[in-house]
């Protein structure tokens, strides 16, 4: 919000300059990004009158003038502006004159002819971009006034940061309401008095949607002038507030907007046919706007109708079609009040973003509008003249917000503040921001003003306490309080412990956005259709991510662009699967790795990384759920990962992870090393812990069988292990595999497997019948089950 402070000042003048305001709104909560001049520095420049125009005698395109500076004796001014003819007002720059940038003001001769001054446009002034031609003055314009002094340029631009709770602070008049109560200082208000109806004409209005705009104003006025010049201070005003002037029509809603906060519009009523129609659009409608865009409407966006058609998103723009221009006569003014909630999102559904889909998304006082559509009217008849008729209202009060009472306690405030705050200030303070009070035995019972959305409970009133009565004045108090331990679960496993397990494994942690390239979507992902986004940042990140993976392939061509060549990164984080008509959001952690096994040393020689390394690395993630058992590798095939090194990882049967090497094809694409190693795994199967059991130690030797037995070379370890384990009964404490053998002397197709099986009891040392009786049930179930034979 950009305003004026000399503006500011006739609602509510405190006794401060202008940089204590500035602190006091930013310590307040209402952030001041920028204090501006509303003129840049210039000298000797004054409101003059052209008396004569008459062609140079050299060049075509300049003009010989003379002009009344106030001075008493007319100067001669050589000018090239289009607009200069007799009897316009304009600023004129004297000789010895300073302009914006330091350029001084010198007698001249242009094309043979002496100058003595300078016309000027407002951008020469630095008052804003036009340069079509001089700045043309009101004809009351006092001649030989300074322009600083007859435009009231000495004025600071003020331009407040507004969190999305602060709409009411979204014109002067909520500006003057926080100064007010900031300062203790009286507002005035600016006479706003009923316009009585000068007409009987009355254009019907229908509300077909009364949940989405439980109040309408509309108002018919005949006989306007829209070629009438805006009134020069309200240019002014609108173009310190960063708005340009686009003719009365327009400039004064645009005001009343800055004014009050309250958006309004204005339709040609010559457009309009049969009644205003507040509905939802039809299916396929479609709408151009006054940007001239045309847009296809969704059937739930609220829309202004006549009997022919859409004439504007309600709340957002206007359609090109009912848009007053120079031709326009008669107006239909209007003023709703929209619910925020069917409003947010639908200016960015369209790609739009105005001031008045701002302002209804985040709430506009719904008691407001009769005020704003009497002030707006009164300064169009006396800008544009017009007669108006009757306001045409449509209430359903059972759809307004209502404001419920809040008990306020006393003690409760200096509970949360650290400060007694006598009840003659805490009544002021409610008070001057809008609030009604009941004084109450231990407190106040307060409702608040309907144009603040955010007080709804205690703590709301009480911050506002705090915030009006400086938070820098709050006493500083040491806080005390109760601290308990808080109990952790055995059968959870900590995120920090799996970060930290991979850290310490050589891994580095990265972050990178939900939202990602489509394409990669569907070269790591392309099972799922992913969830596209209404208003996408790029086409880069147009969808959210079903994977880790394309975000970590970033990360890693980011780095090997670097001179990188080691890399090993690590992410936890959502992945949005779209799923059964609804978004599941499921956290998984991620891993890649590619380059070199260990880091370049001079005692180990140079091996690239493989797929067992990364396993190694997940195995070891396993290892602290105490659950590794429950966990297998199964071979697989993935869209995204090699064909023959490739697996998915298996939690008691079901698929919670992918790991292997990139897929050759994918890993050219994207031109990342062929040995990039990745992996994936649901965080709900990697936090889910088995508490750690005591166990003594076993004072009784353990004894060492080793076993080599031939399997079919498709047969994975995993299942190996697990009949091992089923046979070895509690006997069996461990299974070493210490070898894998393919070559001559086994069978093509098979493999040779060389275990150590450890062996211990409790309560006794074992003998050799019971190794032998542990070893035969072992051979046993691995013949039956995997058709294993003894390697001779």
């Amino acid at each position: 919000m950009k305003f004026s402070e000399q503006w500011l000042r006739e609602w509510v003048n405190p006794p401060i300059d202008t940089r204590e305001l500035a602190e006091r709104l930013t310590m307040a909560g209402l952030e001041v990004d920028s204090v501006e001049p509303a003129a840049p520095d210039f000298e000797q420049v004054v409101v003059a009158e052209v008396l004569e125009v008459s062609p140079h005698p050299d060049a075509d395109k300049l003009r010989v003038c003379r002009v009344d500076d106030g001075s008493g004796e007319p100067l001669q001014i050589v000018c090239g502006a289009p607009n200069v003819r007799a009897g316009m007002k304009a600023p004129l720059a004297r000789v010895g004159g300073v302009m914006p940038g330091g350029m001084k003001i010198r007698r001249a001769k242009l094309r043979g002819v002496e100058s003595f001054g300078m016309l000027c446009s407002a951008r020469e002034l630095g008052l804003s971009e036009d340069h079509a031609g001089l700045m043309d003055l009101p004809a009351d314009a006092p001649v030989g006034q300074d322009i600083r002094d007859y435009l009231q340029l000495d004025d600071a631009l003020i331009d407040v940061d507004l969190t999305p709770n602060r709409a009411d602070c979204l014109g002067i008049l909520g500006i003057a309401r926080e100064v007010g109560a900031l300062t203790r200082s009286p507002v005035t208000v600016p006479r706003m008095d009923e316009v009585p109806a000068a007409i009987a004409d009355v254009f019907a209005v229908e509300v077909k949607e009364p949940a989405a705009c439980p109040r309408y104003l509309g108002r018919v006025i005949r006989g306007v002038n829209p070629e009438a010049p805006t009134p020069l201070w309200m240019q002014e005003r609108l173009r310190r507030s960063g708005l340009r002037s686009l003719g009365p029509l327009v400039d004064v809603t645009n005001y009343v907007l800055l004014e009050l906060g309250q958006p309004m519009h204005a339709f040609d009523l010559a457009r309009l046919e049969g009644a205003i129609h507040v509905r939802n659009a039809l299916p396929g409608e479609r709408l151009v706007l006054l940007d001239e865009r045309e847009v296809t409407l969704d059937t739930d966006t609220l829309v202004i109708a006549d009997a022919r058609q859409a004439l504007a998103i309600a709340g957002v723009m206007g359609g090109e079609a009912s848009g007053c221009s120079d031709r326009t006569r008669d107006v239909f003014l209007e003023c709703a009040f929209f619910t925020p909630e069917r409003l947010a999102g639908v200016a960015r559904r369209y790609g739009l973003q105005t001031d008045a889909s701002y302002r209804f998304e985040r709430g506009v006082d719904p008691w407001l509008q009769r005020q704003a559509m009497e002030r707006a009217t009164r300064l169009l008849l006396d800008i544009a003249g017009g007669e108006a008729g009757p306001v045409e209202a449509v209430t359903r009060a059972d759809f307004l917000p209502e404001r419920a009472a809040i008990h306020l306690r006393a003690p409760r405030i200096g509970r949360l503040l650290g400060l007694d705050m006598p009840r003659d200030e805490v009544e002021d303070i409610l008070g001057r921001l809008g609030c009604s009070l009941e004084p109450l035995a231990d407190g106040w019972r307060v409702t608040p003003p309907g144009f603040r959305f955010d007080m709804a409970i205690e703590a709301d009133l009480i911050e506002e306490l705090g915030r009006v009565h400086g938070y820098d004045r709050l006493p500083e108090r040491t806080p005390t309080g109760v601290l308990g331990l808080k109990s952790a679960s055995e059968t959870r496993l900590p995120r920090e412990r799996l970060r930290a397990t991979l850290v310490d494994r050589g891994y580095r942690e990265a972050i990178t956005y939900s939202f990602i390239d489509p394409e990669l979507a569907a070269a790591f992902d392309p099972d799922h259709t992913p969830v596209a986004l209404a208003n996408p940042i790029s086409s880069e990140m147009a969808v959210m991510r079903s994977s880790l993976w394309p975000g970590l392939a970033g990360v890693l061509r980011h780095n090997l662009n670097r001179q990188q060549e080691r890399v090993r990164i690590f992410e936890s984080g959502l992945n949005f699967i779209s799923q059964d008509n609804e978004i599941k959001q499921i956290g998984y952690l991620g891993v890649m790795a590619c380059g070199s096994r260990c880091p370049e040393q001079w005692g180990v020689p140079s091996e690239p990384i493989d797929f067992h390394d990364v396993k190694g690395d997940v195995e070891a993630l396993l290892a602290l759920t105490g659950r590794a058992a429950d966990f297998e590798f199964r071979p697989d095939r993935h869209p995204a990962l090699h064909p023959g090194r490739c697996a998915r990882i298996l939690e008691d049967g079901r698929p919670v992870g992918w790991i292997g090497s990139l897929h050759p094809a994918l890993a050219g694409r994207l031109d990342l090393p062929a040995n990039t190693q990745l992996a994936e795994i649901e965080l709900a199967a990697l936090e889910s812990a088995r508490p750690a059991r005591f166990a003594p130690i076993s004072r009784f030797p353990a004894l060492r069988r080793d076993l080599a037995v031939v399997v079919d070379a498709t047969v994975p370890w995993g299942e190996i292990r697990r009949v091992v384990s089923e046979a070895g009964g509690e006997t069996l404490k461990e299974t070493r595999l210490f070898d894998v053998y393919m070559g001559q002397g086994v069978e093509k197709g098979r493999k040779s497997i060389a275990l150590g099986l450890i062996l211990q009891d409790s309560s006794r040392t074992l003998t050799d019948q019971d190794i032998e009786s542990v070893v035969s049930r072992v051979t046993a179930a691995l013949r039956e089950q995997l058709g294993a034979s003894l390697r001779e």
